[in-house]
């Protein structure tokens, strides 16, 4: 079979997928890149895409990170057709395929202790051995497993793996082999109440009738192990597909020291959720074209396995702040506004006034968290700044004086009715030109109204400011010399 040629005789309807997080943390942002994929074949192929919550690790898994995984997909829009069903909560139906095997002689009950287990592994690997386990508890008789479970020793589920070779057509890699032989005979569960990962997962998949399993090139190791379990139990090899890892830009897996990686610290810094989607997108995954802004419906429309790509995703934090600012200058001013609020709690700020200085400020934002900082100065009653900020070029002291002077001179006299950018701008400019630079002019009136280097046109932010306040702050520059 050719890689990808499967899906030209699945009908629509058929094709299944699945997201399985552990809620032991944040929803990562490779985790939502898993998600998404997907979601994106599944609505494709006409399909449904499922949600899983893997919780079985009973200490770790919490609540608040379930909460957490469901929120952030939902803000992403990328919807599932059913769940979330919980491991947690399908305990009978896990026993039922384990009492299974034990009763074909495919699994079987050990009672070897942790230390025995560690001795015995540390003995293998100085002899430069596979640390696999040996299979001693598969010798035992039905008796004395039997008196051993009578006595309550403590014991753990061991499924018999065959020496044999594995393989399998991966969408994205091809074909793949492993062999079965190193593996040694692996532990599937604690007990018949507590599955551990890989049986678990290859329950839930034949039970939810999951025809593509596509996910993380960190969890290829786990397939042959879960393939050996489905031909054990019986149940159909669902199709493979895993994607390349996601590195920082020096090429090394993303983690916390390249920035934030949960969608949650994405959010909260400002990133919009259509950015985040377009930006996973391209993560592993290549339309062929020159194109590169997608919403989420696009890439319905376009994506498909065959086009991911098998080498490293790089993270690129400069294209993410690119897309995030062409979605937030594609945003109306009112939701614009809308969006920005949450980030001046704290503050008493007019809905009105702060959407003035949003529409000056929409073609600078990267991120939505950045408006307090940018715009502090408007909510202030006094600037804090260094005069030397208030020089033009080589500009003395007495030059200073007297731009800010002219300045008081000239915006004194208009009338608050004429207060307005246009006005002001032409006023200011006439003035600037017989100057001969307008720097020496335009300059120290940014400064005195904003205390910044960088900034919206002072024209604008006099206009919000008004005329009162345009000039005590020009005063206040005056007073500085």
């Amino acid at each position: 079979m050719k890689q990808g040629e499967k899906f030209e005789f699945i009908k629509p309807g058929q094709i299944r997928t699945r997201f399985a997080p552990s809620p032991t943390g944040f929803l990562h942002i490779g985790s939502a890149r898993t998600a998404l994929f997907n979601y994106l074949f599944a609505q494709k192929n006409q399909g449904r895409f499922i949600l899983r919550l893997e919780d079985t690790d009973v200490e770790r898994s919490k609540p608040r990170f379930e909460k957490d995984i469901i929120e952030n997909l939902k803000w992403l829009g990328i919807e599932w057709n059913e769940g979330p069903y919980k491991q947690s909560e399908r305990g009978d139906i896990y026993a039922k395929y384990l009492e299974k095997l034990i009763k074909e002689g495919k699994a079987y009950y050990c009672f070897c202790s942790e230390e025995e287990l560690e001795a015995k592994r540390q003995e293998k690997m100085s002899r430069g051995e596979p640390a696999r386990y040996n299979g001693k508890c598969a010798k035992l008789s039905k008796k004395e497993v039997e008196k051993k479970l009578e006595e309550g020793k403590k014991f753990i589920i061991r499924f018999k793996v065959p020496a044999k070779k594995i393989s399998f057509n991966d969408i994205v890699r091809g074909k793949i082999e492993f062999d079965a032989g190193l593996i040694g005979d692996i532990s599937i569960a604690k007990d018949l109440s507590a599955p551990l990962y890989n049986f678990a997962v290859v329950v839930d998949d034949f039970e939810m009738e999951i025809s593509h399993v596509i996910r993380g090139e960190d969890l290829l190791p786990n397939t042959p192990v879960q393939i050996i379990l489905q031909e054990a139990l019986g149940f159909p090899r669902p199709q493979y597909s895993h994607l390349p890892l996601i590195f920082g830009p020096d090429r090394t897996k993303l983690s916390k020291r390249h920035g934030a990686v949960s969608v949650a610290e994405y959010k909260k810094q400002g990133y919009l959720s259509e950015t985040l989607i377009n930006f996973l997108a391209f993560l592993g995954w290549n339309p062929g074209t020159e194109r590169e802004i997608f919403s989420l419906s696009s890439l319905i429309k376009e994506f498909s396995m065959e086009k991911v790509q098998k080498g490293g995703a790089i993270f690129n934090i400069k294209r993410l702040d690119f897309l995030n600012g062409f979605y937030i200058r594609q945003k109306s001013l009112d939701r614009l506004t809308e969006l920005c609020l949450p980030y001046f709690e704290g503050k008493t700020v007019d809905k009105n006034y702060l959407k003035r200085i949003i529409a000056i400020y929409q073609e600078r934002l990267k991120k939505l968290s950045e408006i307090v900082e940018l715009t502090d100065f408007f909510f202030k009653e006094k600037l804090d700044y260094d005069k030397k900020l208030l020089q033009w070029k080589e500009m003395n002291q007495r030059e200073l004086s007297s731009s800010l002077e002219k300045l008081i001179e000239i915006l004194s006299k208009i009338e608050p009715e004429d207060w307005t950018k246009e006005n002001l701008e032409r006023v200011l400019l006439l003035e600037a030109e017989k100057v001969g630079d307008r720097g020496y002019l335009l300059w120290p009136l940014r400064v005195a109204l904003t205390g910044k280097e960088a900034s919206a046109g002072p024209f604008e932010i006099a206009e919000i400011l008004n005329k009162e306040k345009t000039l005590k702050r020009l005063k206040e520059a005056k007073n500085l010399l």
